[in-house]
């Protein structure tokens, strides 16, 4: 690993401005090491020679005294993300071959903020999965393994290339999305940090949709201020996406380091499920230990309807992902496997585009959908969806600022797990304490708050009131300063 992909984000841009070294030489230091580490699978495209020439432009705006907030920073993007000309596949074989001739909101708010594309990261098929491994292009790997054992281990999911490419020093930060965890479980299997917008609050425009009322970009990154100045980038309201909410993106940065003395921060009894390792209860503890030393008050608080938020979720998502991936026929771009007919060319397409996740999930949201069911189902979940949103709105109503929880019921699992490949509702519960932000389209952030016994990452998780992730960002970097980083051995 060099020297210069050591650095993080807020590191490199002080270095750049002090003409330490040039953009390119930052640059061509991460092709190095994304050339050294090309098993963890962590990128699908690479792209030196966009990425030098970009940086060679970097380099002209920073000796003539117009640099960018991003200027000179090279940064990996999900597959999920149009970008103009380049590969944009969702990791999926239907999109064979695509190509778009447009730019995504947020990645044209990167480029015009400086920043430097090196490539395209791996992710699970259409961001549907939690282990990385749904992916027509191979799992990914994390960079981290336990102790005294060399077991590949999952990076999480969907967004698992851009956190193990950041864990990995691969990029100095990536873009994801996060539909029911996407950014913070990952995070949170990895060392990094992640957060999920409020909804609303980055334009989907130009990300290839999964389940449009729960989808939200944000970044992964190695700390919680490299975080914070790429949401400020990343944050814009767009009149292509009238989901996007026009509210003033604040200075996230600035935020960092602050007070948090006399915030009052909820634990929810509902997030101890059964069967909870001891380690993440005691990583709870941890986490709250720091947040009072910090000058926090630190009060039980009651989500009742959480029970009820993986199940709605697991009807939300497959209905709007089964509405969403219809357009996906093999007539006007990608993947077209020739047939009898019309309808035999659609049928021989999806069949052989579409992975097992993705065709499985397509078939329980057209179920759902379906005459008969649809009441008893779909409309039931977003009712359940409701009630969840109602539950954090008392919450806050009542005073509190944020919300404590673990990230994820356990340390990252091991590539090809059984278990898990055998009963998909057992990987569905890594998101178990996740979900319940999608469903109410609160912020959440993912941050590193120790290792366990065998010396992998586990992660807390900050929850926020609307579109107040400021101060997600002020009580993160308290975990933060008071756990440390941590970085895998590659």
């Amino acid at each position: 690993m060099s020297d210069l992909t050591r650095l993080t984000i807020a590191e490199a841009r002080a270095a750049l401005d002090a003409k330490q070294f040039t953009s390119l030489e930052l640059t061509d230091a991460y092709l190095a090491a994304m050339e050294a580490h090309r098993d963890l699978n962590a990128y699908i495209l690479e792209t030196p020679e966009k990425a030098r020439e970009m940086a060679k432009a970097s380099d002209q705006r920073i000796a003539a005294g117009k640099a960018g907030p991003l200027e000179g920073i090279p940064l990996g993007i999900k597959d999920l993300f149009a970008t103009e000309g380049i590969h944009t596949q969702a990791c999926s074989h239907i999109l064979n071959g695509f190509q778009p001739t447009y730019e995504s909101t947020i990645t044209g708010n990167l480029w015009r903020d400086g920043a430097v594309m090196l490539g395209k990261l791996n992710m699970d098929e259409f961001a549907m999965g939690s282990s990385n491994e749904t992916s027509y292009y191979g799992p990914v790997k994390n960079p981290w393994k336990a102790k005294g054992d060399n077991k590949e281990l999952v990076p999480g999911g969907s967004s698992g290339g851009s956190a193990a490419a950041v864990a990995a020093h691969l990029c100095a930060g990536a873009t994801a999305t996060d539909t029911g965890g996407s950014i913070r479980q990952p995070a949170a299997f990895t060392g990094t940090v992640g957060i999920k917008p409020t909804y609303g609050r980055c334009s989907r425009w130009g990300i290839v949709a999964f389940a449009s009322s729960l989808d939200q970009a944000g970044p992964i990154s190695r700390d919680v201020r490299d975080c914070a100045i790429m949401l400020k980038s990343m944050a814009s309201v767009d009149p292509k996406d009238t989901t996007s909410v026009d509210i003033e993106v604040p200075d996230y940065e600035a935020s960092i380091g602050k007070s948090v003395k006399g915030m009052k921060v909820g634990v929810p009894a509902e997030y101890r499920v059964d069967g909870m390792p001891e380690e993440i209860e005691a990583l709870w503890q941890k986490g709250i230990a720091w947040l009072k030393d910090a000058g926090a008050e630190v009060v039980d608080i009651s989500l009742p309807h959480t029970k009820y938020a993986l199940p709605a979720y697991y009807i939300v998502a497959p209905a709007e992902a089964s509405s969403n991936l219809a357009r996906y026929d093999g007539v006007r771009y990608g993947l077209r496997v020739p047939g009898e007919d019309v309808v035999s060319m659609y049928e021989n397409t999806r069949a052989e585009g579409f992975g097992p996740e993705v065709r499985r999930r397509i078939m329980i949201g057209t179920y759902v959908l379906s005459a008969g069911y649809y009441d008893a189902y779909y409309v039931k979940a977003q009712k359940v969806r409701t009630l969840i949103k109602r539950d954090f709105e008392t919450v806050f109503a009542d005073g509190v600022d944020a919300i404590l929880t673990p990230a994820t019921p356990t340390a990252a699992f091991g590539l090809a797990d059984q278990d898990m490949a055998a009963d998909p509702v057992k990987m569905y519960l890594n998101d178990i304490f996740t979900v319940t932000v999608n469903m109410a389209g609160l912020p959440g952030i993912a941050v590193p708050a120790g290792l366990d016994g065998k010396g992998l990452p586990l992660g807390l998780q900050l929850i926020g009131k609307p579109f107040d992730e400021a101060t997600l960002f002020q009580l993160a970097h308290v975990i933060e300063q008071q756990a440390g980083r941590f970085s895998p051995d590659v």
